[in-house]
């Protein structure tokens, strides 16, 4: 007949370990604070068009779920199979767009997973570790190539040849690189409306690109619009 602290065992932490009140709080608080930590740094290296307040929830949240699984599974295995034959049922059909959110997610889970497993240090180490790179590659130019790209805009006059040498000129003087992307009729045909792709020397050059297609007079309305900020997200 099992006594009553083989109860209390089994009430704790079923199977083979047992886990204390203490020890339960201890680890689920300290899901909670890598998560929080995991989701701070998310939020102030967020860099797209559409924050979800809800998808920082779902990072917090899930460290704590995934923290609870791991000390409920324990070394049991028939239990593992049940909660995993559980969690097939349920089907998340929201999609991540952004493969970085997917990596702090799984990061909040993994913070979860070491401190559901009592490996407190793993889980500290890591989720710092985490937090730090991701700061540092928020900070640092790594992987970034369209720094200093953009598309060019303007209109001018179809035909003009002195206005298609003063064009080379300027472009050869402030980018490195440049190519038509298109050409459309405006103004009834008498103008027609460029679009360029081209690579500034330097990212200053920005506003002097357009101050010299302004100050030249053949060239109408000219908009310089930098790709960093609408497509490396």
């Amino acid at each position: 007949m099992n006594t009553a602290n083989e109860y209390l065992a089994q009430f704790l932490g079923g199977g083979s370990t047992a886990f204390s009140p203490t020890i339960i709080v201890a680890s689920m608080g300290l899901a909670l604070l890598l998560a929080l930590l995991c989701a701070v740094v998310y939020q102030f290296t967020f860099r797209g068009f559409t924050y979800s307040r809800t998808f920082i929830h779902s990072m917090v949240l899930g460290s704590i779920v995934t923290c609870m699984l791991i000390m409920a599974v324990g070394s049991n295995l028939a239990r593992g199979l049940g909660i995993l034959g559980t969690l097939t049922i349920i089907r998340f059909r929201t999609p991540i767009r952004d493969p970085r959110d997917a990596v702090f997610l799984f990061a909040c889970l993994g913070a979860g997973i070491a401190c559901g497993a009592g490996a407190y240090m793993v889980a500290v180490s890591g989720s710092l570790f985490f937090a730090a790179t991701a700061f540092l590659l928020h900070v640092l130019p790594f992987a970034s190539r369209r720094d200093y790209e953009g598309m060019l805009r303007f209109s001018m006059k179809v035909g003009d040849k002195d206005a298609e040498a003063e064009l080379e000129s300027i472009l050869v003087k402030y980018c490195s690189s440049f190519c038509v992307l298109g050409v459309c009729d405006a103004v009834q045909g008498e103008e027609a409306e460029f679009s360029y792709q081209v690579r500034l020397l330097d990212p200053s050059y920005r506003k002097d690109l357009v101050a010299a297609l302004k100050s030249a007079g053949c060239f109408a309305s000219p908009v310089l619009l930098l790709q960093r900020s609408t497509v490396e997200l």
